[in-house]
């Protein structure tokens, strides 16, 4: 794919296919009219430039390529003759959410899909994703995620799920996976999952994006702040994250003076809105965890026994093994890495890359180096992101000097 192209289905193609599937009311027609239309411009770009207005061309290409594939198709059903007359009658009905995607994404998470299956279905949807790359985030084989996407595309066509945000009484039963899913979309792009690049921008800013609409839907909710709070609290992070050369730079490294400062106060003062109402949950709870290392204008002051104290009602509220792993970290801030590796060790992570390389670390710390070595390379076996993998290489050549002088 060119650069451009590239580009603009990283920025567009959530977008595209939620206006298609608006218009179409068929999902897996929507998406491989979008894919369709990636493919024209791969074609015709190269040649004629890219367009004024590059979504507008995506979004009519795909409209009109769906037009022609229904029209030969149209004896097939009629629910797909309903397609046409509702294509080319080119409704511009008025919404309560003026958004496509935030519609879609509850569509996705309708409570009569899986949890893990919408959750999926969005991300590929609207973040774009690539089924490796969700495999990845769910810490699956790609084939697995593969059968979830497919079923949940089908399960949505066969129940007639209707594309629309839900009435106020249903909200609650799908606001938790679309918040989850909002949060899939910032974590793969504020630490993307592959390629070479340390995040993928345009996902972040998608998933602010969604985040500030949710909470003008739900301005009284408390983890819906929380969210955006969260959010926002670790994409002020964003420039300290890399060296001049890209390289990954840990928390513990980053220069501070180059946090947003605006993004940090305006994700405390939503974190402080919201922890008022004393309703607490997951999102709060983590941004709270975010805003105490917002606080500490060097890493050494840093309130470790304050964080572990969130993690502590973290994990009462949600205890999953990916918190575990993050609260053991802290511990090893506060009561030495001997005591985390315990807590490490104990957590079935053995797919997921940081935790063999939260392991390393913690051997080196405790000048247990040929193990150490082993767990960076397991990292690195596991790590998909060529930035990642690089810093892991990296400690795990200092490592093997040390081993050799040793």
């Amino acid at each position: 794919m060119s650069v451009d192209v590239a580009q603009v289905f990283r920025r567009e193609y959530g977008r595209a296919v939620a206006v298609l599937v608006r218009q179409l009311g068929d999902i897996s027609l929507a998406e491989e009219a979008v894919q369709d239309a990636f493919a024209s411009a791969l074609e015709h770009w190269p040649a004629s430039g890219v367009p004024p207005s590059p979504a507008g061309w995506i979004i009519l290409t795909a409209r009109n390529r769906a037009i022609d594939r229904l029209r030969r198709e149209a004896s097939r059903d009629e629910r797909q003759r309903a397609a046409i007359d509702l294509l080319e009658n080119a409704p511009h009905e008025e919404h309560d959410v003026p958004d496509d995607r935030l519609r879609l994404i509850f569509t996705c998470c309708h409570p009569a899909l899986a949890v893990e299956a919408q959750l999926a279905l969005t991300l590929r949807l609207i973040g774009g994703l690539t089924t490796g790359e969700i495999a990845r985030a769910f810490l699956v084989p790609e084939p697995t995620m593969a059968q979830r996407i497919t079923r949940a595309k089908a399960k949505i066509r066969a129940a007639g799920i209707p594309y629309r945000v839900p009435d106020a009484n249903d909200l609650p039963s799908r606001l938790g996976s679309v918040l989850a899913v909002v949060y899939l979309i910032f974590n793969e792009g504020y630490s993307a999952t592959g390629g070479d690049d340390l995040q993928r921008q345009e996902l972040v800013d998608e998933a602010l994006r969604l985040g500030r609409t949710l909470l003008q839907l739900l301005p009284d909710d408390p983890e819906v702040a929380g969210l955006l709070a969260l959010m926002l609290l670790v994409d002020a992070r964003r420039a300290a994250r890399g060296d001049a050369d890209g390289a990954l730079v840990r928390l513990a490294d980053q220069d501070r003076n180059l946090w947003d400062r605006a993004r940090i106060e305006e994700g405390q003062s939503l974190l402080r809105a919201c922890l008022a109402r004393n309703r607490p949950g997951p999102y709060q709870l983590q941004a709270a965890i975010n805003a105490v290392h917002s606080d500490a204008q060097d890493a050494r002051v840093t309130d470790w026994r304050q964080i572990v104290t969130i993690y502590d009602q973290l994990m009462a509220l949600t205890p999953n093994p990916v918190i575990a792993m993050n609260r053991a970290v802290a511990v090893a801030e506060l009561e030495g890495p001997e005591k985390a590796l315990i807590l490490v060790d104990e957590l079935d992570l053995d797919r997921y890359h940081l935790w063999h390389a939260v392991r390393a670390d913690l051997l080196r710390r405790l000048g247990r180096f040929e193990e150490a070595g082993l767990s960076y390379r397991r990292a690195i076996e596991r790590c998909e992101n060529g930035r990642e993998r690089a810093f892991l290489q990296k400690r795990s050549e200092e490592i093997r000097t040390v081993t050799h002088r040793g």
